[in-house]
């Protein structure tokens, strides 16, 4: 871990999304030195699923040394950004350090991804980035080491990046590229850098996405948090830098990373847009424990999957066919928990039918809540659906009609493969 020095002391930090995750982690480190903090995020009341809020936050930081505003933003709305930055300057003096972490994500494909949420994300990330620092710059213009840091990738211009999440990836890009014009036109007056993950970080976020069993494959934001302190405490002449967080924090002397670790040991999960080598991607993400949710997505009949899961998925492959199709009409998506976390699903709606590793291209009329292990006993005919369902080893949601059918659509699979 790295160590805190007592350079942030006094110093204004005005942190977008700092009410959890990663934002916070950054405001606690910066507190410890005895810093200011600016919490501008969105969550003001308890939210149901996520936790945290503003104001929790604020009591972290001051019992952690440091002082708290809590101001309401959404960084999409000028005028609350606008009101929260006066109110800093009011109550702090200035600002020294914007650290532009707020984000949205949606992991799907140009036919699978609502506007609403290619606007959501192009707002949050790209313009909120943006307008956050054009209101803050010309404070951050008046102190005397400013700083930038935004929480975004290399921009790896790999077509594996864009091609199955082409709106994330040009909303997360967009806020890399604020880094690399930024920290040209304020060369020399305020430093404007990015910070991105080597591996997958533990945060709520990362848990609804990835599903149980996610978080013993992630680090700690507390790695984040480190990074972040090194560049925030670096002269104003470090700037421009696409920094990523084991590298820096190696350089800075940092030799245990296993003490980042969720899980100490275990396999960890890369995180997006540093591998260079698409046909080899997927291997290194299985290699290190990616559970099928990371993986590339791949609706083709005659794909091949890898795993337990997926060995049960390419036993029942040959069962899909139109007629199959044209009597059921229906999608199934899989979140299994246990060994073998992750989303499935199987497509006998569309076309000659599909099956594959993710959410299914269009919306599931049926989603499943399992064990992996429940899984594969049902679908090898060990174990039927309903004695499942009625033993509580599976959740059904959604059209039980279609859910019924499910086991004669076993029986019928697992007849094929006889």
């Amino acid at each position: 871990m790295l160590q805190n020095t007592g350079k942030l002391a006094g110093r204004t930090l005005f942190i977008t999304g700092a009410s959890r995750g990663i934002g916070k982690a950054i405001a606690l480190k910066a507190a410890r030195d005895g810093a200011n903090v600016v919490i501008a995020a969105k969550t003001a009341e308890a939210h149901p699923k996520l936790p945290g809020t503003i104001y929790t936050a604020a009591e972290e930081i001051e019992a952690a040394g440091g002082k708290a505003l809590a101001c309401i933003v959404d960084v999409r709305d000028e005028r609350q950004i606008s009101d929260a930055v006066e109110s800093a300057v009011q109550k702090f003096g200035g600002i020294d350090i914007l650290v532009n972490n707020a984000s949205a994500i949606n992991l799907t494909g140009t036919l699978e991804t609502p506007m609403k949420k290619v606007d959501l994300m192009l707002g949050i990330n790209l313009r909120g980035t943006y307008l956050t620092s054009k209101l803050c710059i010309p404070h951050l213009l008046k102190s005397k080491n400013p700083h930038i840091l935004n929480l975004s990738p290399p921009l790896n211009l790999n077509p594996i990046w864009f091609k199955n999440h082409t709106a994330y990836t040009m909303a997360k890009y967009g806020m890399s590229m604020c880094v690399l014009g930024m920290s040209e036109e304020f060369r020399g007056s305020i430093a404007v850098n990015a910070l991105w993950p080597r591996t997958a970080i533990q945060t709520a976020a990362m848990d609804m996405l990835g599903g149980a069993g996610i978080s013993k494959q992630c680090r700690k934001v507390d790695i984040i948090a480190d990074a972040a302190y090194a560049i925030l405490t670096k002269p104003v002449n470090f700037t421009g830098q696409f920094v990523i967080d084991d590298e820096l924090l190696a350089k800075e002397g940092v030799t245990d990373f296993e003490s980042y670790a969720v899980v100490p040991g275990h396999p960890l999960l890369p995180d997006f847009f540093l591998e260079a080598e698409p046909d080899k991607l997927e291997k290194i993400m299985e290699d290190h424990g990616a559970t099928p949710a990371f993986k590339s997505k791949n609706s083709s009949a005659d794909a091949a999957f890898s795993g337990p899961i997926g060995e049960t998925f390419n036993t029942m492959k040959g069962s899909l066919n139109a007629e199959l199709v044209k009597t059921t009409q229906g999608v199934y998506q899989f979140d299994l928990s246990g060994e073998h976390p992750g989303v499935w699903y199987i497509d006998l709606k569309n076309g000659s039918g599909s099956m594959g590793s993710g959410e299914p291209p269009s919306k599931a009329d049926v989603l499943m809540n399992l064990d992996s292990d429940t899984f594969i006993k049902m679908f090898t005919g060990s174990l039927k659906p309903t004695m499942a369902f009625m033993s509580g080893k599976l959740k059904i949601k959604g059209d039980m009609a279609l859910a019924l059918k499910l086991e004669k659509l076993m029986a019928m699979m697992n007849k094929s493969k006889l």
